[in-house]
């Protein structure tokens, strides 16, 4: 992840430099807990292998810095979100638009992203959330507050993922872009261990400003 924003920010003094303003558009990616904890080949006893590289790319195919890490360890979410938003910090400080970076999380990546919301406190960014968030959650994680745009997607057959409109009702940032999908693909929460066109094409589109 640093040497991604080690390019980002030597791209930005060289826009500057020139007097043009930057209009590159960001994704940050956070992967979901399987991948903390075993390489990228291993497989997943039910979904199979995390196809970490190939989301990526779909993502730099379109045109997006992608920055992003394999993290190891069962890091804290709250702590790795922190991270994160430094690192959006110095986007911000560098010239990026708000509106031009795009946080998007699977699975824990996604509690992690929501921790960046709240952190961020930004209404300006954008930010998917894929696959994570329970019902329960508004007794367990009740200090998160949804802040950006925000696009939930979760799976009809996956019961790690529902809608999250009471949560937003619950956040206290106005939030002007608000949407949730719902896929049913029958693969309940293994459809975010694959860069299926039900999850990616949305994405690419809210990150593009497409609410």
């Amino acid at each position: 992840m640093k040497i991604s924003l080690l390019i980002a920010f030597v791209f930005c003094s060289v826009s500057f430099a020139l007097g043009q303003p930057n209009e590159e558009k960001f994704i940050f990616f956070l992967h979901n807990r399987f991948l903390e904890e075993h390489e990228l080949d291993e497989l997943h006893p039910e979904f199979g292998r995390a196809a970490y590289l190939e989301i990526i790319n779909e993502f730099k195919k379109s045109g997006f810095k992608v920055i992003s890490e394999k993290r190891n360890g069962n890091v804290s979410v709250r702590t790795y979100a922190e991270i994160i938003k430094i690192q959006i910090d110095s986007l911000l400080n560098c010239g990026i638009s708000s509106n031009n970076i795009t946080v998007v999380g699977t699975s824990k990546g996604g509690y992690i992203a929501q921790y960046v919301s709240t952190l961020s406190n930004n209404p300006e960014l954008n930010f998917v959330f894929i696959g994570s968030f329970r019902e329960s959650d508004m007794e367990s994680l009740p200090d998160i507050n949804y802040c950006g745009n925000i696009l939930n997607i979760y799976e009809r057959t996956d019961s790690l993922g529902v809608s999250a409109i009471e949560r937003k009702k619950s956040s206290s940032c106005e939030i002007v872009h608000f949407k949730e999908i719902e896929l049913n693909t029958g693969l309940g929460h293994g459809f975010l261990f694959k860069p299926l066109c039900a999850w990616i094409e949305p994405t690419l589109k809210w990150a593009n400003g497409n609410y």
